[in-house]
């Protein structure tokens, strides 16, 4: 018996494939090239068909996978059932071993693919569906096939209509997942499943701080990794630290990247005692030279400046009051255990900075009391709002950007929320010395991009969701209906709601989180600074 769809499948590729053809032809200056502008058209044609490659490799590698599950079906078929375990493992390699030498791959990787189909034809409709119609590339999938790993049929479902279904209210917003690189996409699948994995994340984190660990491993031409496994509040607090400690040794005459001053900088963290007198280890330049040492540079004597590096924390309020267990979300690494968040604001440390959550729709609500100044305040929100730098595709994380006016004070830019960008170095540089342009933003959307060809490029979003509830509130709203949340492994007193009850919040509540003036207001009422207590009347 075929599978349903395949003729419309196999047309569906040979008119992607067709058309692919033709900007080939355009583009390399083949047949019908020519134009009113045939140097332009080329140009066009080009990028159209890099584009198209995406479309057509996507396609062919849902068929490899089709066709690799139905080998492996139909092989099992023609051996019959296997009389011993024996037996079995001996069907399953010989399997392996064809698939290998059809595609010239080590059996290794013919396994994983074998694997990676499997779980796509039989678990993962979705996805398998984007795959052929070319709306996502085989890197993706590849994602979706990881993430889900580990969760039980609802939570994979769950987690591929998120991202993939196309009638899901809460699907993730604006920016579609083949849209986004393989590495961002990764990046907003694992947030996703560690919020709703059906075993909390308190539970996974508890088992996997056991597994902390150093490792060290040789590399050519005298060199070698070593990487630590830490839980992600120290991992980052370090990063961050070192990343700001380099940011204080640059100048005119340092020579040294940033990337060779991390490098430098941890070196002498890990291998002096950190005193002044400590002046045994010498840090030297890549060419095996002495390190220039600049006036006020401490670093080759020992003692290395530490100014404090920023990290938000977002906690939704209710966990930072200790009534649930929601994650709270790391910048820079993505959800992290409320206890940990509970932990960095209590022990008061200093590069922290604390985030509150609106309990109406999980969107950033309040940046600590010290943000009064507009500057400070919008360089704050721009680091909730974007993330990370919001060219598409890049990863600096928001630590490393700086606030930008979209349209430049001298051309009448003003200085508001809307107007402002926190591009990392290279994508400002980017603005400034060629014909790319940013495009409008907005107070929770960061601005997407205009190439010079005309084409644009839309920025990734954050995907904020709405808090659980605990008991107190619940207890408030009998007659409120919640939305359900699959898979739901939150205890009976922690649910979920798509939206907050009406009611939850007082009047007064600035529903505008930064309004032009960039002073926080404080919430009133049963959610007033200095703790929860109980609504009553008049409140």
């Amino acid at each position: 018996m075929g599978i349903p769809g395949v003729d419309e499948a196999v047309e569906a590729f040979e008119a992607a494939a067709a058309e692919f053809a033709a900007f080939v032809r355009r583009g390399l200056g083949g047949r019908g090239s020519g134009g009113g502008d045939p140097l332009r058209g080329q140009a066009d044609a080009c990028l159209d068909g890099l584009g198209g490659s995406v479309r057509v490799d996507a396609m062919v590698a849902a068929f490899r996978v089709r066709l690799a599950a139905a080998y492996a079906g139909k092989a099992a078929a023609l051996d019959g059932p296997a009389r011993s375990p024996g037996e079995h493992t001996a069907q399953e390699m010989g399997v392996v071993s064809e698939v290998a030498c059809a595609l010239t791959v080590s059996e290794r990787s013919a396994s994983a693919l074998l694997a990676q189909a499997h779980e796509l034809t039989t678990a993962l409709p979705l996805t398998l569906a984007a795959l052929q119609e070319g709306d996502l590339s085989w890197q993706h999938a590849k994602v979706m096939v990881d993430e889900t790993t580990g969760l039980d049929a609802a939570g994979a479902a769950a987690l591929e209509a998120r991202f993939l279904g196309p009638d899901v209210p809460d699907r993730a917003r604006e920016c579609p997942a083949g849209e986004l690189v393989p590495s961002r996409f990764r990046a907003k699948a694992r947030a996703w499943r560690e919020r709703h994995h059906p075993v909390s994340i308190e539970k996974r984190h508890a088992r996997s701080v056991l597994d902390r660990r150093l490792e060290y491993v040789p590399d050519r031409d005298g060199m070698a990794w070593l990487s630590a496994y830490l839980p992600a509040d120290r991992a980052a607090g370090i990063w961050n630290g070192i990343t700001a400690t380099a940011r204080t040794l640059q100048g005119p005459a340092e020579t040294r990247t940033m990337t060779q001053l991390r490098a430098d900088i941890a070196a002498k963290l890990l291998l002096s005692s950190g005193t002044a007198d400590d002046t045994s280890v010498d840090v030297s330049t890549a060419d095996g030279g002495p390190a220039d040492v600049l006036p006020g540079n401490d670093l080759m004597t020992g003692q290395v400046p530490s100014p404090a590096a920023q990290v938000l924390v977002t906690v939704p309020v209710f966990a930072l009051m200790g009534l649930t267990d929601e994650p709270a979300t790391l910048d820079g690494y993505g959800p992290i255990p409320a206890s940990m968040a509970r932990s960095l604001v209590a022990d008061g440390a200093g590069s922290f900075h604390r985030v509150l959550t609106d309990p109406r729709n999980g969107a950033p609500l309040e940046i600590g009391r010290q943000s009064y100044r507009i500057p400070a305040a919008m360089r704050q929100w721009l680091r909730m709002r974007d993330g990370k730098c919001p060219f598409p595709g890049c990863n600096n994380q928001s630590l490393d950007n700086e606030a930008d006016h979209l349209l430049a004070w001298a051309d009448g830019g003003t200085t508001g929320i809307s107007n402002l960008g926190q591009p990392c170095p290279k994508h400002h540089r980017l603005k400034h010395t060629t014909a790319w342009t940013p495009t409008a933003a907005s107070i929770d959307k960061p601005p997407g991009w205009t190439s010079p060809t005309g084409r644009h490029y839309q920025s990734e979003h954050q995907d904020w969701e709405p808090p659980w509830l605990p008991a107190q509130i619940l207890a408030q709203f009998p007659d409120q209906e919640h939305s359900p949340t699959v898979p739901n492994y939150e205890p009976d007193d922690q649910k979920r709601a798509s939206t907050a009850p009406e009611g939850i919040l007082p009047d007064d509540f600035p529903e505008d989180p930064l309004p032009e003036c960039a002073l926080f207001q404080e919430p009133k009422g049963p959610l007033a600074a200095g703790g929860f207590r109980r609504a009553r009347p008049g409140d």
